[in-house]
């Protein structure tokens, strides 16, 4: 917690008093909650971004498309768009945000890629379709109540479980961890592949304060892939400058710093939309650095932003890798989770 974070308290407080109470009127049904008309999985989380949705949600997508037909639907964050919108091979990230977009470029057409600040407006959208999905994965709608999903995902990282973060501003909590007792799974995000059994204990202790009896808590990791040119051409060099655009980068950084050679690293905002001073930027300190060889290495959602909007003949200047990058599981919590969606939304799906 910042040292000044004591200040901010009384905000905190008030804070509080407002998330509260809206989730004390949906609970009460005066704030009216409907059930998908879609069988529907729902990721999020109580913090302010940097758990790792997009990349859950994509091992949702591998894993379920090949029994369902399915689609995602987010708000699209960022867009400079409004209302529902389907991806087609015209759309850019401005339109439907950087996130859709990367998954629309990672599954093309094997899946439908929506976006609709309204969900309860977009689901209604999507089911007139004649060829509507038969599974809809709903990301970033934890707070969403108005839409009431099958399965409901709580996803917080290792690095900052919820049970230790704060209320914003104080910390980056959207609402009280007691928010958690509406999720049907918790799993902890960007573990550490060593992570012992006396550390997840330790934290099925703390979550046990806050959600309901019997809900499972699992434990992901990522696994990054090997870099990958955004110019075919472009040879690799072990040499990172390393830009990232998230909420939080610390595991990023330190696989980097492990797997490579860090020189320097350049942050932006989460969901940052890069500018023509940004790349010069970039285009400079690859300059100072020349006597280094070194390449820019980038996550797959800074790579859209990136490739959207740099200037011509930035690409073929300047060594820009992308790192890719997978949610993995234990075989006992994927198989616990298969299970879940099983019970949770299969069984919806087959009646």
């Amino acid at each position: 917690m910042r040292w000044y974070a004591f200040l901010l308290y009384p905000f905190a407080l008030l804070y509080d008093l407002v998330t509260r109470l809206r989730n004390w009127f949906f609970d009460l049904g005066w704030l009216k909650s409907v059930p998908s008309p879609i069988t529907s999985i729902v990721v999020g989380n109580l913090s302010v971004g940097g758990t790792g949705k997009t990349p859950m949600v994509e091992y949702l997508i591998r894993k379920l498309q090949k029994e369902w037909k399915v689609a995602s639907l987010s708000r699209g964050y960022g867009r400079k768009t409004k209302g529902f919108l389907e991806a087609n091979n015209q759309i850019t990230p401005q339109d439907i945000g950087d996130e859709p977009f990367q998954i629309y470029q990672k599954f093309g057409e094997e899946i439908s890629v929506f976006v609709g600040e309204d969900r309860v407006n977009a689901l209604e959208r999507i089911v007139s379709k004649t060829d509507f999905p038969e599974l809809v994965i709903l990301d970033d709608a934890y707070q969403h109540r108005y839409v009431t999903g099958d399965l409901t995902i709580l996803l917080t990282t290792y690095q900052k479980p919820f049970f230790s973060d704060f209320l914003l501003p104080m910390g980056r909590l959207r609402e009280s961890r007691s928010g958690a007792k509406r999720a049907d799974v918790i799993i902890v995000t960007k573990c550490p592949e060593g992570i012992s059994d006396l550390e997840k204990n330790r934290f099925r202790k703390e979550f046990s304060k806050y959600k309901r009896s019997g809900i499972p808590v699992l434990f992901s990791f990522i696994s990054y892939g090997e870099p990958i040119p955004i110019v075919d051409s472009t040879p690799f060099s072990s040499k990172i400058i390393l830009l990232t655009g998230l909420a939080n980068d610390q595991a990023l950084v330190e696989f980097v710093e492990k797997k490579f050679k860090l020189l320097e690293v350049i942050r932006y905002p989460d969901h940052h939309d890069y500018s023509t001073t940004d790349f010069q930027k970039i285009q400079a300190l690859v300059k100072q650095l020349a006597g280094q060889n070194p390449v820019v290495l980038t996550t797959e959602k800074d790579a859209v932003k990136v490739k959207s909007n740099a200037p011509k003949g930035f690409l073929k200047e300047i060594p820009i890798f992308v790192l890719p990058i997978e949610v993995r599981f234990s075989a006992n919590d994927e198989l616990t989770l298969a299970e879940l969606i099983q019970q949770k939304a299969f069984k919806k799906g087959n009646n």
